[in-house]
């Protein structure tokens, strides 16, 4: 699917856009599934978020295929198991924000979250000065990540 308008009609949404070039490297594709990909947050909350989207622009959760929804589902209990046996977090948030008003950065095209967690990944930098520190660049999650996608 080529790329669609975003709300506003002035960008491409880069969750149809990126699945039809071919940069997995750059772009951090995780995984390519029939109806779905992994792909990591550019802007992550912790080390390993990552978001499972359909290849299919949707943004109402009632729209989307069965199918489609079961993949997402599959590929999120893949994620939380290669992120446990990786980094070993205290637990994880997996979810999805529908809409603007719930938080979706991107409320046209349905994605779900999975983002690791670990004690105190909430500090003063967080809350105070508003700055998330992650101790580990993209470049080092993708090619610590990518290979445990790609085994199996």
């Amino acid at each position: 699917m080529t790329g669609q308008t975003g709300e506003q009609g002035t960008r491409a949404c880069f969750l149809c856009e990126n699945p039809t070039l071919d940069k997995d490297d750059e772009l951090y594709i995780l995984h390519r599934a029939e109806r779905s990909f992994i792909i990591l947050n550019l802007y992550p909350y912790n080390t390993g978020h990552l978001m499972i989207a359909p290849y299919e622009h949707i943004g109402a959760l009632e729209e989307l295929p069965a199918e489609t929804g079961a993949e997402m589902w599959a590929l999120a209990q893949r994620s939380v198991g290669i992120i446990k046996g990786e980094y070993g977090p205290d637990g994880f948030n997996v979810g999805m924000n529908i809409g603007r008003l719930a938080g979706a950065g991107v409320p046209g095209h349905l994605h779900l979250h999975v983002v690791p967690r670990w004690g105190g990944d909430t500090n003063f930098m967080a809350v105070v000065g508003e700055t998330k520190l992650v101790p580990e660049s993209l470049d080092q999650t993708y090619a610590r990540l990518r290979p445990l996608f790609e085994a199996g």
